[in-house]
């Protein structure tokens, strides 16, 4: 079914970011979602609808009941969906679907950990090794930087981009960042602090990589009926659109080749909208060559040419197209799911007129991708401001 107008992001919010000692993983989640809930306008007993995503930090098997049961509430319409990086855009989908059939009336959404500072290195390293395929990649010692640096350095080879240029997309983000009053990174960054950085695995170096937070965040979505007695300024949900093309990098079809396109292609035909009419894009960062992929396969630019685009400054707000204008999980803050949500938030501030200094002019239409996995699983969001 075509779920275009059919639902609204009503409220939103996200807890304290960086490093929180004082917080635990249930902690952040329920910051945000009270901060999402007076957001809408709404008491947290309206929500009968709730999806979270997973936890390394907290040691709850059904960690949906478990927040449900920590926020006070008893949804008829609930779960915990794992689909890594790619979770917080399908949780939207499924939360869309649930508002549009009558599942549910109002549905939290939130996701949130505490990475920072509820794990050690080694127990962070332990549990992100779960990625890796149990018999034929994790037993060599490979991890998740390692298994995208595969990806960069084979994107670097076919397309041409180049070091420079994916230093480019964390410099761009980090001066997004610095615009954002809860962003974890405060300091500015150029191309060579980000080539001369601590190398982690080649071609990546440290500030090609994601940041490790104590962060959540939470949107609710209802019916745009249903919007209009809520205090909050409703988004739109336009188009939306998955692909799942493999789980395991050694089962990927391709190492350039992913299934964002698809997932774009799905959500663009929903919103009948195209790349073109897109004012913004918030695209999962979790190391600098995702965004330059992820350009290229929504159509945003041709093939090759997403690194010259970082490059030339088009990616900055008051560019050409401005992407991550939050910071993205380079610089803004990652902790689990909670980085892809927070882009969803993002988008959701710059279409209600609400980014401040980070504002991009008459926004009207916004591309979100999600990303899970290594490239595994993909989810694209198409959010207008107004019905289309």
């Amino acid at each position: 079914m075509s779920l275009r107008n059919s639902a609204v992001i009503i409220g939103v919010g996200e807890s304290d970011i960086g490093r929180m000692p004082h917080m635990s993983g249930l902690g952040l989640n329920a910051q945000a979602a009270m901060r999402a809930v007076a957001d809408a306008g709404i008491s947290h007993r309206d929500i009968d609808g709730l999806l979270t995503a997973y936890s390394f930090t907290e040691p709850y098997f059904m960690l949906g009941s478990v927040l449900a049961e920590y926020l006070g509430i008893s949804p008829r319409y609930g779960g915990s969906l794992v689909v890594g990086g790619a979770s917080p855009a399908v949780m939207l989908h499924h939360a869309a679907q649930a508002v549009a059939t009558g599942q549910a009336n109002t549905v939290l959404v939130c996701a949130g950990e505490n990475r920072a500072t509820g794990m050690s290195r080694d127990e962070a390293i332990s549990a992100l090794s779960a990625v890796g395929h149990p018999y034929f990649e994790a037993p060599y010692g490979i991890g998740i930087p390692s298994l995208y640096a595969l990806v960069a350095r084979a994107y670097m080879e076919k397309y041409g981009t180049t070091r420079a240029e994916m230093a480019a997309v964390s410099v761009n983000t980090r001066k997004h960042a610095l615009l954002h009053p809860n962003a974890h990174m405060k300091t500015e960054i150029t191309i060579d602090d980000v080539l001369s950085s601590k190398p982690i695995s080649d071609p990546l170096n440290v500030l090609d990589c994601c940041l490790i937070s104590d962060a959540g965040g939470a949107f609710i979505v209802t019916t745009p009926e249903r919007a209009a007695d809520m205090a909050g300024a409703p988004v739109y949900l336009a188009g939306i659109g998955e692909a799942h093309t493999h789980e395991h990098l050694t089962s990927a079809p391709s190492l350039t080749e992913f299934g964002a396109e698809q997932s774009s292609q799905a959500a663009y035909a929903m919103a009948g909208l195209g790349p073109s009419d897109m004012d913004m894009a918030m695209l999962y960062d979790c190391f600098s060559i995702v965004p330059i992929i992820e350009m290229e396969e929504l159509g945003l630019v041709p093939r090759g040419e997403g690194g010259a685009f970082f490059a030339a400054g088009e990616a900055a707000i008051g560019g050409k197209l401005p992407v991550n204008t939050h910071g993205g999980m380079l610089s803004h803050a990652h902790a689990g799911a909670a980085g892809g949500l927070l882009a969803l938030i993002e988008a959701t501030r710059q279409l209600r007129g609400e980014a401040g200094e980070r504002q991009v002019a008459d926004a009207k239409a916004a591309v979100v991708h999600s990303e899970g996995g290594i490239l595994s699983s993909h989810c694209t969001a198409v959010l207008t401001a107004e019905p289309r």
